[in-house]
């Protein structure tokens, strides 16, 4: 705000509109003219207005112009974009699914070709969608039948749009006219002329160095409206087109994440003119993704920069995969000096170097297939240095089941218990989303437990313990061991602890063997073995006391060799998995390398108390699926809930 010391000059640091009037005002009242003039009540007042909106229109604007010229600050899309392309980055276009097909047709033709943009179509959720191919395939016949086998095939509509090439038109522009146009399915091909038929295929420019000044190469960039724009060279860096040249982009349109998990497909009713059409789907459809968000473009436009096209260091590797694997919703990236991975024993801290391990969240939610994984591999091979062999392991999720009891003033609120559980569970169920479920994110029990007590104003403090859990796929019907590591201490005292009561660990109920009848759990005998039990009524009844080990250092358990037939129900739904349950050393738990954490909300209990002598609040148990959940262990070895 302005003063009135020195009242002649005109203060111009204040922006808001009622200091930029009052400046004015206090200006024009030191002049000598203007000395007894009531402002407030003059037309003189409109004047005063129109200049300080004036004023304040020219400060916002000149404060967008600055944030708009850094990448940090931008926040308009075209300006992200721009930025993004100084720094050599190419801002990804929305990704249509893809399925891959086998196709059979009966035939006595010696070859049949199978035309881009032939359709196949999906029902999901009572939508219909189509899928194409992306260019002509030619196939001879085998036997009777022509075979065209794992056909990649893309949700969407196939569009090729032709422009001719005027170079006396500087405003020609050779754009793709819809914003979610796929990229990725992209053919740029040039006829020399309407009389010419001659066609060259170009590529996109991914090394400006290796390009001569015939190279036949496009380059690819955003525009406005979200859309993309080809431009070619000036025949210095790589080939010009010339006039009369025909330009023809040949590419999908797509309705994005829609049809992904897709599976079931329907053949078009001809293909190369022959009926007799048999359809197999290899892979389900998945890869649908919107445009690259504004702040993915942030991150790793300045990362790929940092790259310089090779992948050397780790977080060379976590941009590069993020650019190649569409649906990458968190990546992270180990060394052989770090860890190694084994597919029997799984992620493990013993070295194996040469190899960088890559382990990537996938927006569906689903882990990469065999085939993304080999392709994401492969887009790799032109970054990664020779000496490196990059894997890809999945990620694992590590569950996280809170016990917490919840102590309100009832004097300071009109909410019930069952509110304040409510408002508890809203707040976990954000810190779940917002905060875990991605690598290298930390539980940290003093943080969740401020988060509870500011839940609600009359919280007034929370205790709340902490299980883990995990899940593993036994081979059903196979005498096969298995491997589970926590990556954190399990809770040990003392030698034997708790092994009356069954330990630290549970499990969810199996069949084993030639025995149909009896369901085994495990736990533990507090000294390092892992045991397996069945009940006889309310007693435990131990078939194996030694069925695998438990370094309880390190959070490993080791199940020996064991023929599980059978995997009885987990959360009262049919599971083809086993879940293990045990208690950590520290309520802190730290994820390393494909480790992730996430709380299960399904088994968290949530129970609220009135601290007051005059009230007594209910106890209550919240559930994801809004039903009780407890879990509770009898100490005689009774029937349990897991």
């Amino acid at each position: 705000m302005a003063t009135t010391v020195n009242k002649k000059r005109l203060r111009v640091t204040e922006l808001d509109f009622a200091e930029i009037k009052e400046n004015l005002k206090l200006f024009l009242k030191a002049q000598e003219e203007f000395k007894d003039y009531d402002f407030d009540g003059s037309g003189m007042n409109i004047l005063l207005d129109t200049l300080a909106y004036n004023t304040h229109y020219l400060g916002y604007n000149a404060n967008m112009l600055a944030n708009e010229m850094f990448l940090d600050s931008a926040s308009l899309r075209s300006s992200i974009v721009s930025h993004a392309k100084q720094l050599g980055y190419e801002v990804q276009s929305a990704r249509a699914p893809k399925a891959t097909l086998s196709i059979s047709v009966k035939t006595s033709a010696a070859t049949i070709t199978m035309s881009a943009g032939t359709k196949f179509s999906t029902t999901l959720d009572g939508d219909t969608y189509n899928f194409v191919t992306t260019s002509d395939i030619t196939k001879p016949k085998f036997g009777n039948s022509v075979n065209f086998d794992s056909i990649d095939v893309y949700e969407g509509t196939f569009v090729e749009t032709r422009y001719t090439a005027d170079t006396s038109d500087l405003e020609q522009r050779f754009i793709l006219r819809d914003n979610r146009a796929d990229t990725s399915t992209l053919t740029v091909k040039v006829i020399n002329s309407a009389t010419d038929s001659t066609t060259t295929t170009y590529t996109k420019a991914t090394d400006i160095t290796q390009l001569a000044n015939n190279s036949s190469v496009y380059f690819l960039q955003e525009v406005e409206g979200g859309k993309f724009e080809v431009y070619f060279g000036d025949g210095v860096v790589s080939k010009a087109i010339e006039d009369g040249n025909i330009v023809s982009l040949s590419y999908v349109v797509t309705n994005k994440s829609e049809a992904n998990g897709a599976s079931s497909f329907t053949a078009p009713s001809s293909i190369g003119g022959q009926t007799d059409i048999t359809l197999t789907t290899i892979l389900r459809a998945t890869g649908g993704a919107e445009p690259e968000s504004l702040k993915s473009i942030k991150l790793n436009a300045p990362l790929n920069y940092a790259a310089q096209g090779r992948a050397v260091t780790t977080s060379d590797y976590e941009t590069y995969v993020r650019q190649l694997f569409a649906n990458t919703q968190a990546v992270s990236v180990f060394g052989g000096e770090d860890g190694s991975y084994d597919p029997s024993t799984g992620v493990s801290s013993t070295p194996e170097y040469g190899k960088v391990f890559i382990s990537v969240k996938s927006t569906t939610g689903a882990n990469l297939t065999s085939t993304q994984k080999t392709q994401l591999v492969n887009d790799l091979k032109k970054y990664t240095i020779a000496s490196i062999t990059p894997e890809i392991v999945d990620p694992e999720t590590t569950f996280i089941r809170l016990d917490s009891k919840v102590k309100f003033d009832s004097s300071a609120t009109t909410d019930s218990a069952d509110a304040i559980v409510t408002d508890v569970t809203t707040a976990l169920t954000n810190y779940n989303t917002e905060t875990l479920q991605t690598f290298n994110s930390q539980y940290r029990a003093s943080a969740v437990s401020r988060i509870i007590d500011e839940a609600n104003n009359s919280i007034l403090n929370n205790t709340t313990s902490v299980k883990l859990s995990k899940f593993f796929t036994p081979s059903v019907g196979s005498t096969t061991s298995y491997n589970l590591s926590f990556n954190n201490a399990l809770l040990n005292p003392e030698s034997g602890y708790l092994a009356a009561t069954g330990g630290i660990i549970t499990s969810s109920a199996f069949k084993v063997g030639t025995d149909t009848t009896s369901e085994f759990f495990f736990d533990d005998d507090g000294q390092g073995n892992l045991r397996r039990y069945s009940l006889v009524g309310t007693t435990r009844s131990y078939a194996d006391s030694q069925a695998g080990s438990v370094d309880y250092s390190s959070g490993v358990i080791k199940i020996n060799n064991i023929n599980i037939t059978a995997i009885s129900n987990v959360d009262d739904a049919t599971s083809t998995q086993i879940r293990l349950i045990v208690t950590p050393n520290s309520n802190d738990i730290v994820p390393v390398r494909n480790q992730i954490l996430e709380l299960d909300l399904t088994n968290t209990t949530i129970s609220a108390t009135a601290d007051t002598e005059a009230s007594s609040g209910s106890a209550i148990s919240t559930s994801g699926s809004g039903s009780t959940s407890t879990t509770t262990v009898s100490t005689s070895g009774g029937s349990s809930s897991y």
